[in-house]
């Protein structure tokens, strides 16, 4: 009976080490759909958002399926055959995702209401940028990442360098005085970005004066004239070119080639900037993506 019992004791405390090990080896994400348990380093990873692509790319972790219809050019190896193509940004492939048997899917926005459905399939966990907070965000995200995937050092040291040249520009910025408005272009439209909008890093984290703070917020921005842009008359012009990313028939650059323009302040010193376009609009909240946003901000105070 003795025996017994110390063999029940024994089996007791092994059962406990197995549980302290799995809880060790595991991590609760709490995100703003629910609560998700992902095992530490996971092996099979899918992924639907092009700035936790780049963030997982720039951390050296595998990845096994990604949505390949809008892959920005930056990211392009990830278009190669060894990378399994499970839908668009907003139509998963659920057949082809649950062949991969992933370990864990990583969504944002655009994928919010397939929450429920890619749950099922695996822990899922969502991400995404707060407009009202983009630096936070993105530390937060990065962190996260940094947890699951043993990169802590990294994603520490990336974002103290993240977080110098934000300070950096901000003060630039600032000195500058430099009235600057945010312009996306897409085909023959324009449309204006304000601080609270989807863009407003621009003017919180960057730290550039709006040339215009009335700006409507919508979702898709305020649609603008030409007349507009010289009344407005910005010193700076920061030009996202969606034809860039989703194709057309004009570029920006002609759509801006008119003679209103022409006698804007931006354009008579030459700070009508054009952006990394796939960068701001789909990968944003990526590491290397935040960087080649710093990098075009940076072309506006040369």
């Amino acid at each position: 009976m003795k025996k017994y019992s110390l063999f029940l004791l024994a089996t007791f405390v092994i059962v406990l080490q197995v549980v302290a090990f799995a809880q060790a080896e595991s991590i609760t994400v709490h995100h703003e759909l629910g609560e998700v348990v992902v095992p530490k380093n996971p092996k099979n990873v899918v992924v639907f958002d092009y700035g936790i692509l780049d963030a997982l790319r720039m951390m050296e972790v595998e990845v096994k399926g990604l949505a390949k219809s809008n892959v920005p050019k930056y990211l392009e190896e990830f278009q190669g055959k060894q990378y399994v193509d499970v839908g668009t940004l907003f139509e998963p492939n659920f057949e082809r995702i649950y062949e991969l048997d992933p370990d864990v899917i990583f969504i944002s926005g655009r994928q919010a209401d397939q929450f429920g459905e890619l749950n099922r399939i695996a822990p899922t966990v969502y991400l995404t940028i707060d407009a009202q907070d983009y630096a936070r965000s993105v530390t937060n995200n990065l962190q996260l990442l940094g947890e699951i995937f043993g990169k802590e050092e990294f994603v520490e040291t990336q974002l103290r360098e993240l977080n110098d040249a934000f300070e950096e520009i901000q003060q630039q910025a600032v000195a500058s005085g430099l009235r600057t408005l945010f312009l996306m272009v897409s085909e023959g439209t324009l449309n204006a970005y304000g601080p609270d909008s989807r863009f407003g890093v621009v003017h919180k984290e960057f730290g550039f004066v709006p040339a215009d703070p009335q700006i409507e917020q919508a979702n898709h921005g305020q649609n603008v004239s030409f007349e507009y842009l010289l009344k407005i008359n910005p010193d700076l012009l920061l030009v996202l070119d969606r034809n860039a990313i989703v194709g057309g028939s004009i570029s920006a650059q002609q759509v801006l080639d008119v003679s209103l323009v022409k006698m804007t302040k931006a354009a008579q010193n030459d700070r009508i900037i054009y952006l990394n376009s796939p960068v701001w609009y789909v990968a944003t909240g990526g590491l290397e993506a935040t960087w080649q946003m710093i990098a075009d901000v940076r072309r506006a105070l040369d």
